[in-house]
């Protein structure tokens, strides 16, 4: 069973995400909040699998919930909630620790897939997707004091140092929206062998996920915006 939170300030949006979830024998809502402050206190007290968070929310908004909710470390991932697919909001929602992101108009069928996508560490947003919002934006935004700086040359960044060359070469191809079918296809490996480089990679960098290890592949430089 996988466990959610809903976090938006719409009580009628609430009501709706509410009555799907709950449609589905997989899934059931844990509780509502209506602001970030909320969600924050909420996910520490319920522990869902999984949080939907609105970006705009009175008070504390759902990227800087977003942000505080993945620095605890605990398992809880979120799901954020944008108007556009690609816009500064779902960057940054991204940046703050977001496993994914969908528009407010998805599908049920997207909705009800991607929540159980990010409950079991798949990523929600497709790779070349990532790429493009990464490109749009990564050169506009400035990062927080939170996020690690920029650095001038890949081996100089601390959580790189661990990797192997071909996991570097493999988080460079992860970076650039290439899947574990074309990385398997290009690299000539097997597809089992590069989701074991993959999942080392997240494990030796502290990615949460595939998204986090695309931004890492930017913030290090070792994928340029286009």
């Amino acid at each position: 069973m996988t466990t959610v939170l809903i976090a938006d300030d719409q009580p009628l949006q609430r009501f709706g995400f509410r009555m799907l979830l709950e449609s589905q024998d997989d899934l059931t809502v844990l509780g509502e909040a209506a602001n970030g402050t909320e969600a924050i206190r909420m996910t520490a007290e319920l522990r869902p699998d999984v949080v939907l968070m609105d970006i705009r929310m009175p008070g504390l908004d759902g990227i800087e919930a977003t942000r505080r909710i993945a620095a605890t470390g605990e398992r809880t991932r979120v799901l954020i909630l944008t108007t556009f697919d690609l816009d500064e909001y779902a960057y940054a929602g991204l940046r703050a620790g977001a496993s994914g992101f969908l528009v407010k108009d998805a599908q049920p069928e997207e909705l009800l897939s991607g929540i159980r996508n990010v409950a079991t560490g798949d990523a929600v947003v497709a790779p070349g997707l990532t790429r493009r919002l990464l490109d749009a934006y990564a050169q506009h935004l400035p990062t927080t004091a939170a996020e690690p700086a920029l650095t001038d040359a890949p081996h100089l960044d601390t959580r790189l140092s661990s990797l192997t060359e071909r996991e570097r070469e493999i988080l460079t191809v992860i970076g650039m929206g290439w899947t574990n079918t074309e990385i398997a296809t290009r690299l000539h490996l097997a597809e089992s062998t590069v989701k074991t480089h993959v999942g080392r990679i997240l494990a030796k960098t502290g990615s949460r996920d595939r998204i986090q290890a695309v931004i890492l592949a930017y913030d290090t430089k070792l994928v340029e915006p286009s």
